[in-house]
């Protein structure tokens, strides 16, 4: 497995093109927090004609509902949300831009196809390791919808927030692809 530094928002094509199911990933910039209460009404405002609050053009989406910072941190535990939930709302957020989402658990063929299509990447982050993760959060800023509380959108910068892989354009699936040679191992 081959790990990498990666600089986000995605302002570089050849960056999100050069990612491998399976590759081990650091992102350091900003990225953008929303589970499915404001993915719905982000669609929602799309839907209407709206413009969305935040700018999502190669902007990565992190499925987190962090907890309260307590004092002297920047932010609670903030650890993965299950990405399927927002299955529904992601190919339209790909058509808007959106270049990656971090997450944990499987995505729908129909979002694994959208993330081929519009050239973005899925990644997993370990599930369970919210505490640690938050220590990669350099600082949160609450950009909309703070009437969703933990759902809200907030703007982080992150700094070697490691990923793995998952769904890249190429159109392979991590996690199929593992089980599969797990699988061989045992036979």
């Amino acid at each position: 497995m081959v790990q990498k530094k990666i600089s986000v928002p995605f302002n570089d094509e050849g960056t999100i093109k050069s990612l491998q199911a399976g590759d081990q990933v650091l992102l350091s910039g900003t990225i953008f927090t929303a589970r499915d209460a404001a993915h719905r009404r982000m669609v929602e405002q799309l839907e209407k004609g709206e413009k969305l609050p935040v700018d999502l053009t190669n902007q990565v989406i992190y499925y987190v509902g962090p907890t309260p910072a307590r004092p002297g941190d920047v932010i609670g535990s903030a650890g993965p949300t299950t990405s399927s939930r927002m299955d529904k709302y992601t190919p339209c957020l790909l058509e808007k831009g959106l270049k990656g989402m971090i997450g944990k658990g499987y995505r729908s063929q129909v979002v694994i196809d959208a993330i081929v299509k519009n050239d973005a990447v899925y990644f997993a982050a370990i599930g369970g390791s919210g505490a640690l993760l938050a220590k990669r959060i350099k600082s949160v800023e609450l950009v909309a919808y703070e009437d969703l509380g933990t759902e809200a959108i907030r703007k982080l910068e992150i700094e070697d927030f490691p990923c793995t892989v998952i769904n890249a354009p190429e159109g392979r699936d991590w996690y199929k692809e593992s089980q599969a040679a797990f699988r061989k191992c045992k036979e």
